[in-house]
């Protein structure tokens, strides 16, 4: 049965069910002030929506737990993945998979953990790796680390582009306006925008982040969700690495993202930081690392800088994946994770729409 879907905010997660359920036939309408705004990064952004601040980590293999939801959304999200860009390269050619993630262990319990977790997943492509393996690419790991052949990254603002292409093949129709208030109307759901105007939907899917209970009060539901600050610096080396030819697509130091992008260039970022005010220099925070970077990296240029705000759930865990009432249906608070959970998300909410 298909029905009319009325998806609130453009993000990752916005974006990618609004594509799935055009896709199976559903009358999809995506609304999200940032649908008028390009998507890029340029100069240094401090207003970015969560998905275009991210990097596009993808570290769905390497998740400590073996199992629960959480488990099995990453495993589930890592197998739809090549799909996806699969059939998004048709609007966005430089879309990739990028794969390859090195994890490193802090100390030596952390280092038999993951020495545990490759002897349970040697079929999803894990693998530990010695001091001496990282002893050309990263001369800190003392305790050795994690390889994951398939974990990596999807470029999120191409990842974006992708979608937005693909939505408009689809017949989705975007509209760049807020949605100030939700209705309910008999068995329907009216939609009020900023501009006065309205619509109803059979169905309202909210991917909203932090507006989400703004939304949702007024209609008695609580789901208080906190800001959670993401930065990252694009580097220019001086010394060091220059073609990255031992390196994978993501080296992961303490929560620490490292992305080679292009010779004597990378990407570092983390979501590190409570709250919404950035750190007053970025480089404290990030480049030493907690004082294991390597001096190539401490005297690197910073070419730009950006942050962004996560919505994480306050008393539950990441994400919200709850049908509320008939109807309604809240797909947010992924937290570090939208990119990654993206394809497990649509899925999911797709799922929900076929529940009698």
């Amino acid at each position: 049965m298909t029905c009319s879907v009325g998806v609130i905010g453009a993000g990752a997660i916005g974006l990618g069910t609004s594509w799935h359920l055009a896709q199976q036939g559903h009358a999809v309408s995506v609304y999200d002030p940032r649908l008028n705004a390009p998507v890029h990064r340029r100069g240094s952004a401090n207003d970015l929506s969560g998905t275009s601040a991210s990097l596009g980590v993808l570290m769905g293999h390497v998740f400590r737990r073996n199992s629960g939801r959480g488990w099995r959304l990453r495993r589930r999200s890592m197998e739809l993945w090549p799909q996806w860009v699969r059939a998004l390269k048709i609007h966005q050619p430089e879309l990739k998979l990028h794969r390859g993630l090195l994890q490193i262990a802090e100390d030596e319990q952390a280092a038999q953990r993951m020495e545990w977790l490759a002897a349970q997943r040697v079929e999803l492509g894990l693998q530990t790796m010695t001091k001496e393996d990282f002893r050309t690419v990263w001369p800190t790991a003392t305790h050795g680390g994690l390889h994951s052949s398939d974990d990596g990254r999807i470029d999120p603002l191409l990842l974006q582009l992708a979608l937005r292409e693909a939505l408009k093949e689809q017949s989705v129709e975007l509209n760049a306006t807020a949605v100030v208030r939700l209705e309910r109307d008999n068995h329907h759901w009216r939609v009020h925008r900023t501009d006065g105007d309205s619509q109803i939907h059979d169905v309202v899917v909210l991917s909203t982040a932090l507006t989400t209970d703004a939304l949702l009060e007024p209609l008695g539901h609580a789901r208080p969700m906190t800001p959670v600050l993401g930065q990252a610096l694009s580097l220019q080396l001086e010394t060091g690495p220059t073609n990255w030819s031992n390196w994978p697509s993501v080296l992961v130091d303490q929560g620490f993202n490292l992305i080679p992008t292009s010779p004597g260039q990378l990407l570092l970022g983390a979501t590190v930081e409570p709250g919404d005010c950035a750190s007053a220099d970025p480089l404290i925070l990030m480049r030493s690392l907690n004082e294991r970077a390597p001096a190539w990296l401490r005297t690197a240029t910073v070419v730009s800088h950006w942050s962004g705000l996560r919505a994480r759930p306050v008393d539950r865990p990441a994400p919200l994946l709850e049908e509320l009432e008939p109807g309604l249906i809240l797909a947010s608070g992924h937290y570090r994770n939208g990119v990654l959970l993206a394809p497990a998300t649509a899925e999911w909410v797709a799922a929900a729409l076929e529940q009698p």
